[in-house]
């Protein structure tokens, strides 16, 4: 137990969070009671079950359902302000979280509605708090390139409120070089880049990351 509270009490950067897939099972209750959504689980239990998922897209199967149930602003800032919570009793005093606009685009979410609450409540936190955060807009790479530079136009207004952009989902069959035009766009507004790479593809994905990209992280890269 000394070293447990040792270990949470240091100071972290928490460099790796997919904010939608902190989304606990009770909040997920609670935001689809909220919103009037019938979820495919009858239980906390059910969920915390299909969590026990043994490949990627076993996991982004539950990831995109349990992200149906956020709808408004204030959904998405609870979201949020519970993740840096426990984050903040972890040690963090730094996190820099992936969300991925595309996920709520697709079903008609205005781009300023996920925004305005992640942005709220990383603002609330760190007043209350001290936990400072900053968003990485991730590209999902099972959508064609051409929508991901679409999303690339409608986040642009917001890119001062983004530290960078990134690449994520379904990653076999999926070269990054295809993203090559978003990427180019980012980087020449200001912002960092960082991709999924060498999680379930091969080497040459993570050197074209980096090579084609320019990426400045490596997500994952255990294929290397």
């Amino acid at each position: 137990m000394e070293n447990e509270t040792f270990i949470r009490r240091l100071p972290k950067a928490e460099l790796h969070v997919h904010i939608e897939g902190t989304l606990e099972p009770e909040m997920m209750f609670d935001l689809a009671a909220r919103n009037g959504i019938e979820l495919p689980f009858a239980s906390t239990e059910d969920v915390r079950a299909a969590y026990e998922f043994s490949d990627l897209q076993s996991f982004l199967d539950i990831y995109y359902q349990g992200a149906a149930v956020l709808v408004t602003e204030q959904d998405f800032y609870d979201l949020m302000m519970a993740y840096l919570v426990r984050a903040h009793e972890d040690g963090v005093v730094r996190a820099e979280i992936f969300f991925d606009p595309q996920t709520h685009t697709e079903r008609g979410i205005e781009f300023s509605v996920f925004l305005d609450g992640f942005t709220r409540a990383i603002s609330d936190a760190q007043a209350s708090m001290g936990i400072s955060a900053g968003l990485i807009m991730c590209f999902l790479r099972h959508l064609p390139p051409e929508a991901a530079v679409a999303t690339w136009y409608e986040a642009k207004p917001y890119a001062d409120q983004l530290i960078g952009v990134g690449l994520d989902s379904s990653e076999v069959g999926i070269p990054p070089e295809r993203f090559a035009d978003a990427f180019t766009m980012a980087k020449d507004a200001g912002l960092h880049t960082v991709a999924h790479a060498g999680e379930e593809g091969p080497p040459e994905y993570i050197t074209n990351a980096l090579d084609v990209l320019g990426v400045q992280r490596i997500d994952h890269g255990v294929h290397c």
